[in-house]
């Protein structure tokens, strides 16, 4: 049931409260650009499935921290960052803990016939996107998935709009170079 106040302020503030209703709404609101984001930063659906979990836990239990003069989206954005971070960090560890003991990561992906060439690209640059430093990877996907302006994701990062429009361009190369087109990527708008 909406109310005649439905901006993310006030239902964060009925969330505060103890409405868990009030959550699920934001919950709702929030789970599929996070889970873009999650899903770009980490290159697998799954992993990124959980991260958003992870992030609403999160934000659950640190509701009450929560600074109503701040977006709420920004936020939980930011929250979803940093469980990417996090993952990311883990998984480093992880692979080479495995690489230690000669174990194989990652399995050899089956060949599917039935995969489009629209596909194996689409699976091929979430590949190069996950194997981005966050230094590009975040404020790339911030304005390209997230939709932000180059200005909002400097304010997410603590940055400047300019520092974000170079970050952008050096990521765009990197995936292009990681990709093997050797074509140029053009200027960042």
């Amino acid at each position: 049931m909406e109310r005649a106040d439905d901006s993310d302020t006030a239902v964060a503030a009925r969330a505060q409260a103890g409405d868990r209703q009030a959550f699920d709404q934001l919950v709702l609101r929030h789970k599929e650009p996070l889970y873009r984001l999650a899903r770009r930063y980490v290159g697998n659906a799954d992993d990124a499935y959980d991260i958003v979990q992870n992030s609403f836990v999160a934000a659950w239990l640190a509701l009450k921290r929560y600074d109503p003069a701040r977006s709420f989206s920004a936020w939980i954005r930011t929250i979803t960052l940093n469980k990417c971070r996090d993952f990311t960090r883990r998984e480093s560890v992880r692979r080479k803990v495995l690489n230690l003991f000669a174990w194989e990561v990652e399995p050899a992906a089956p060949q599917d016939a039935g995969v489009s060439e629209i596909d194996r690209k689409l699976a091929e640059l979430d590949k190069a996107i996950a194997q981005l430093p966050a230094f590009y990877k975040e404020p790339l996907l911030l304005v390209t998935v997230t939709g932000l302006s180059q200005q909002e994701a400097a304010e997410q990062l603590n940055t400047t709009a300019k520092a974000i429009e170079m970050r952008i361009r050096r990521g765009k190369q990197k995936i292009a170079a990681l990709m093997g087109v050797t074509e140029d990527v053009g200027q960042v708008r």
